[in-house]
């Protein structure tokens, strides 16, 4: 009789980490890909690493109880869970050890051998993980009769409808090797009054709160966010709209704020508060020279393009440093989120004014330990709608 083979795809996640905590798994049949059994639990508070193994553990006893006898290829997101499960690294954390022992313990070693995959491709137990801690803020158990994780199995109906949030997510073209990039999802503050009227609003000017639509939108982009889960670390302009949607979305996501200088916007100096054609009737000839060159000031002393392109990539550098192998939020403005799309495209200076950035839209960016960036998503509003 015919050994049959299993495919497990597992994963755990951490909104926090430590944080609440959850764990997906899926069992397909390796021959057709049929999805046999699912496998979500929420665990209370946990470790990123923690919810990992449990994840682990859950797909092989799952596949275990479906034929002891089988075989099964253990296909994981986490580099660390597969080359420890290999033998290649050593366990040193205490909380993993006796997980890693009992994983060990369901199926003969020989039995079962472990790969790595980019999370694009362990979306279906990425999603039972979110689900799973997801329900567990709601006070209640997941339940494999109310889940749509189906659909990330390739080739299921929908499955190549990629969210915004998916594309956060998505590990780009980095190789394994050089480990997980830091991930730096971009959002715009919301709309505050002077938005809808396109002035200049800068961090020279009247700093302005949230207007009521704003904090709407602020209310949305933190439902989208929550929704994956994949945020770990939320960072602020120290401006009074970008830490009002901060606040908005932090709490929803169970973090706290942390605030960055560099991330303020751009001092737009005599133009604040002024529309575009204000500016252009009242200062035409400094209105030119900022068009033509990134190093022309606004009028009355504001801070040109280069100097905050400057500004833009020092604090970029600082926190791929303090964040690296991380998803963190970046809440900010128009002006610092395209220049970090700029830089890291390797655009020219004059890009900026090709871009188009809604208020509350979504935009990430990926960092390598090579240096190399990748861009994720940008002026994504679909949360919105």
């Amino acid at each position: 009789m015919a050994v049959r083979e299993f495919v497990v795809e597992a994963d755990g996640g951490s909104r926090g980490n430590p944080g609440p905590a959850g764990y997906g798994a899926v069992v397909r049949d390796a021959a057709t890909g049929e999805t046999l059994t699912e496998a979500a639990e929420y665990l209370g508070v946990a470790t990123n690493n923690v919810a990992e193994y449990r994840g682990l553990l859950a797909g092989l006893r799952a596949a275990h109880a479906l034929d002891p006898a089988a075989t099964v290829r253990v296909r994981m997101d986490s580099k660390l869970v597969v080359e420890q499960m290999s033998g290649r690294w050593k366990i040193k954390h205490p909380g993993m050890k006796p997980l890693a022992t009992e994983a060990r313990s369901v199926f003969p070693p020989d039995r079962v051998t472990y790969e790595w995959i980019p999370r694009a491709e362990n979306k279906h137990a990425d999603r039972l993980a979110n689900e799973a801690m997801d329900a567990g803020a709601r006070g209640e158990r997941w339940s494999p009769s109310a889940s749509t994780a189906e659909l990330d199995h390739p080739g299921a109906p929908g499955a190549a409808d990629v969210s915004a949030a998916q594309a956060v997510a998505a590990p780009g073209w980095g190789p394994p090797d050089l480990g997980a990039p830091a991930t730096f999802v971009l959002l715009r503050h919301g709309e505050t009054p002077l938005t809808p009227q396109k002035r200049f609003s800068g961090s020279g000017g009247s700093d302005p709160a949230l207007s009521a639509a704003g904090r709407e939108q602020a209310e949305r982009a933190a439902a989208a966010l929550a929704r994956r889960g994949t945020v770990q670390a939320v960072v602020t302009s120290p401006l009074a709209r970008t830490r009002e949607t901060a606040a908005i979305v932090a709490a929803r996501l169970g973090l706290g704020v942390t605030v960055e200088e560099g991330l303020r916007e751009t001092d737009f100096g005599a133009w604040e508060g002024l529309t575009f054609a204000e500016v252009r009737e009242r200062h035409p000839e400094d209105l030119d020279a900022w068009l033509a060159s990134p190093d022309a000031a606004p009028t009355g002393g504001g801070e040109s393009f280069a100097t905050t392109g400057a500004r833009i990539a020092a604090t970029r550098d600082k926190l791929v440093a303090a964040h690296a192998g991380r998803t963190v939020l970046l809440v900010s403005h128009v002006t610092p989120i395209k220049t970090l799309v700029q830089l890291a495209l390797g655009a020219p200076a004059e890009s900026l004014f090709r871009m188009e950035l809604s208020a509350a839209s979504l935009s990430a960016v990926a960092y390598y330990a090579d240096g190399g960036a990748s861009l994720r998503l940008f002026n994504d509003t679909s949360h919105l709608r």
